[in-house]
């Protein structure tokens, strides 16, 4: 007769994959995941093309990602993410406005966002959430995206940095960052005439006449975010 076993079977960990290019910040979530019993880093990356190799050795039930990458965007990478590992759930941690941001990772397939402002009790929070099947982002980009489902976006306040689609957000991005367009075609892996054709709807969907004036309104925008 077989003994009765002294304790329960412990339920798996999930495995979560760190995505950031900061060392210390990745230090940082390894130190405050390490305590917890449900949760274990499964692995480290430092930008998107390293993520895209780890993945299928390591297996990790989330992707814990910043959005500024050195190689590519983190929007890019997660409808990337969409098509590969469509079980993978992202849970992206930024420095960036959510207010602008969140919905977008949304949109791309993301599970959530949180800040870096916000503390550890709040990121542990949100990654439960996210490998629960749940979505997790603010209290005030809740009611936000409740508002766009309502109908009622138009009467919200929309700035119109919020009109522009992901890809040319990225590039009013690196304009502001001083990059030229023959760097940002090389950064984005596209020809220089279709960084010229974002250029263009850049300036119409802001209302900016001149280039010159292009480049001093993204400028001032990367700079109130603080992107450089």
């Amino acid at each position: 007769m077989k003994p009765a076993p002294s304790k329960a079977v412990r339920k798996a960990r999930s495995r979560i994959l760190i995505l950031d290019d900061h060392p210390i910040m990745r230090q940082g979530l390894v130190q405050l995941l390490a305590h917890e019993p449900d949760l274990q880093v499964c692995g480290e990356a430092n930008e998107a093309r390293e993520a895209l190799a780890v993945i299928p050795k390591t297996l990790p039930d989330l992707l814990l990602a910043d959005l500024s990458l050195p190689d590519r965007s983190g929007l890019e990478l997660i409808k990337d993410l969409q098509l590969q590992f469509p079980e993978l759930k992202v849970l992206v941690l930024s420095m960036h406005d959510e207010s602008l941001y969140a919905e977008r990772v949304l949109r791309a397939g993301g599970r959530g966002y949180v800040m870096k402002q916000e503390g550890g009790r709040k990121l542990l929070e949100a990654i439960r959430k996210v490998l629960d099947g749940q979505i997790y982002v603010s209290e005030k980009i809740a009611g936000k995206i409740l508002e766009i489902f309502a109908g009622r976006r138009q009467q919200a306040a929309t700035s119109p940095v919020e009109l522009l689609t992901d890809r040319e957000l990225e590039v009013f991005q690196l304009i502001g960052q001083g990059l030229s367009t023959q760097a940002i075609a090389s950064r984005l892996s596209v020809s220089v005439k279709t960084v010229e054709v974002h250029r263009v709807n850049i300036k119409s969907k802001l209302q900016l006449a001149t280039l010159p004036e292009l480049v001093h309104q993204a400028v001032r925008w990367v700079e109130s975010k603080g992107m450089i």
